[in-house]
């Protein structure tokens, strides 16, 4: 376990200033607001905060004051945050991010869930400061890393929580450890926890019926990204490593769209997360995941181990068909919070999670 610091050099930072100094801005239709994706004027507005209003050093010393370490496992680099509660008899808990999230996503919720859990957050593999990684790196195989990882803490047994990609790995970590998991609490799950093929002839309640309906809307007007990051992301890569604003649309449009409201995420979350994945020249690597997704031999089994479902107003797991999959001990469906609930409803993603590992 190596200590790690986030210490970017002035030099990057004035590089990005030359480079949102000189943006060659697209030609748009105009009136269509962000019917075909991230608006101009939306973007100049972030751009121009971007260049003369954030502060990216304020950041890095948030995420500083928490300990950081890397450690190799499987001849990758892990970057993780590790927060030890002051409470000896805690129990640890591994919280995995999405994508286009971060470790970001969790620092409003890590003073209160010390209280009650020894925490681990790392940043996946192609991700942030974990960096790229070679091919094969599906949420299976980041599973078997980060049950290394929690081994290597010391941890024997332990819960994980996921949201979005984070809720591929979380039910896998108890796919490949479900002796040491004692509990999986998910997010903005998808799969595993969706019906890709339909519904068929099942009965579905007035609230699923809405989830389907914005399964169905997003499968067919909301992803585009998903196709092209899960056969060319390589081609996308030249893009998002060349040009910041390039990668700052790229994410933006997600957390504006994803978020509950619908852009209500504040430009100082969605401009540091554009920061992580341009600061490690990850925006490329990262897209890698969906590839792995879809080329993957793996498929989703039940553990056994007891899942809690946290269905936030953006989320669309349906639950007759979670339990194919997951043994499902609580479900609870929230009128707010988005996407990124950590991010968004840290309060009642806190509850949620705290009252499920105590009720196991």
């Amino acid at each position: 376990m190596n200590p790690f610091r986030i210490e970017i050099p002035q030099s990057e930072l004035d590089y990005l200033q030359r480079r949102l100094a000189d943006v060659r801005w697209p030609a748009q239709v105009e009136g269509v607001g962000w019917d075909r994706g991230a608006p101009l004027d939306h973007l100049k507005e972030l751009v121009a905060y971007w260049a003369g209003g954030y502060d990216w050093r304020t950041w890095e010393k948030r995420l500083n004051s928490h300990p950081q370490f890397t450690t190799e496992i499987d001849g990758q680099n892990i970057h993780f945050i590790h927060v030890r509660s002051e409470n000896p008899e805690a129990l640890p808990l591994l919280l995995a991010h999405g994508w286009p999230g971060s470790v970001v996503e969790f620092l409003d919720v890590i003073e209160p869930l010390s209280a009650d859990f020894h925490l681990v957050i790392p940043s996946h593999p192609n991700f942030g400061f974990s960096g790229p990684a070679g091919a094969g790196w599906d949420s299976f195989r980041i599973a078997k890393a980060y049950a290394e990882l929690m081994n290597r803490l010391g941890y024997e047994r332990f819960g994980a929580q996921g949201g979005d990609y984070g809720a591929f790995i979380a039910p896998d970590l108890a796919r490949v450890a479900p002796d040491r998991v004692v509990g999986v609490h998910v997010n903005a799950a998808t799969m595993g926890f969706i019906p890709f093929q339909g519904p068929g002839d099942a009965v579905l309640t007035e609230s699923e019926q809405v989830r389907l309906a914005r399964m169905n809307d997003y499968m067919n007007n909301g992803n585009g990204y998903f196709q092209i990051q899960a056969t060319k992301p390589h081609t996308l890569g030249f893009a998002l490593a060349d040009s910041p604003v390039g990668q700052l649309a790229w994410v933006a449009e997600k957390f504006h769209d994803w978020a509950e409201p619908v852009g209500s995420i504040d430009k100082e979350h969605v401009i540091t997360h554009a920061m992580i994945y341009w600061l490690t020249n990850t925006g490329s690597s990262s897209a890698q995941m969906y590839y792995e997704s879809m080329h993957s031999s793996n498929w989703p089994y039940n553990s056994g181990v007891p899942t809690a479902v946290a269905n936030f107003a953006q989320d669309i797991a349906i639950r007759q068909f979670s339990e194919e999959a997951n043994t499902i001990v609580r479900w609870n469906e929230f009128d707010e919070g988005g996407h990124f609930a950590a991010l968004e409803a840290p309060e009642l993603f806190v509850r949620d999670v705290r009252e499920f590992f105590t009720s196991l």
